[in-house]
């Protein structure tokens, strides 16, 4: 396993971030921003940006929710932060100028990935600057998704308009907050903009399955499938190799003949 290395920073504007990345660099290397899921800057986040590391990645982890003033309660789940479009590009932005900072990354390689609450955010930075890729974990997908409100001003659709980068979509089957009709509209809008993408469902999976810090979500078979799709499409985008004046559409779902949205529950 590569050695690595880890350290708290902060960006510009005080935003704070973990930073993991191999111990030995003999090139600049593709980079990550992982988004943290709605209880902020907690272990599950720094385990999977460790994992990043592992595999041959820079990955900043940014504490996009560093101005609750409740943290505790926040990594608790017990309370929310209702972060705006405009605050989470202004601190992706900031995550984006360390990594171009950083000798180590390649600043031509650098993907942004979000994960539940946080999942629309690689699309909404796409839209505004240049990156690599977005990666979209189990988000950006429900109903209250595409409204207009204080937090997202500009419709989602709107947004996936001006999306410059191949999109990966990761869903699961059990989730009780997306359903399969949402993964197809999120799906069908990425056909209609013409943008690249790969989306996939994966059997029996619920909310949160990559997590596992949280038993009764946490799906060994799903998580460690997923992660492997998910450094296949890395691997596949971030070559010098791949062709972006094509567009490529994926869609890998699989599903029970009797699937039943209104049977999925909230596991913990």
């Amino acid at each position: 396993m590569t050695e690595i290395k880890t350290k708290m920073i902060k960006c510009e504007g005080g935003l704070p971030a973990f930073i993991a990345e191999p111990a030995i660099v003999n090139r600049p290397l593709p980079a990550i921003v992982l988004i943290h899921e709605r209880y902020g800057l907690v272990q599950h986040t720094l385990d999977l940006a460790v994992r990043f590391a592992h595999d041959g990645f820079v990955c900043i982890a940014p504490d996009c929710f560093f101005r609750h003033p409740n943290q505790e309660s926040l990594h608790a789940g017990d309370e929310r932060y209702d972060i705006t479009d405009d605050e989470a590009a202004e601190l992706l932005g900031s995550s984006i100028k360390t990594l171009e900072g950083m000798t180590e990354v390649n600043n031509s390689c650098i993907a942004v990935k979000g994960v539940c609450q946080t999942g629309r955010h690689p699309l909404i930075l796409a839209a505004r600057q240049k990156i690599a890729a977005a990666l979209v974990w189990y988000g950006a997908a429900q109903d209250r998704e595409w409204d207009t409100n204080e937090l997202y001003p500009e419709a989602l659709e709107d947004v996936i308009a001006k999306v410059d980068c191949p999109v990966l979509g990761m869903f699961g089957e059990a989730d009780h907050m997306i359903s399969i009709d949402h993964v197809r509209r999120f799906r069908d809008c990425l056909e209609r903009k013409g943008k690249s993408h790969a989306i996939h469902i994966f059997p029996e999976a619920p909310h949160g399955w990559l997590n596992d810090t949280m038993p009764g979500r946490y799906r060994r078979e799903q998580a460690e499938a997923a992660w492997q799709v998910q450094l296949a499409f890395l691997s596949e985008v971030l070559s010098p190799a791949y062709n972006r004046n094509k567009i490529y559409s994926r869609y890998d779902c699989s599903i029970s003949q009797n699937y039943d949205f209104s049977k999925n529950v909230r596991q913990e």
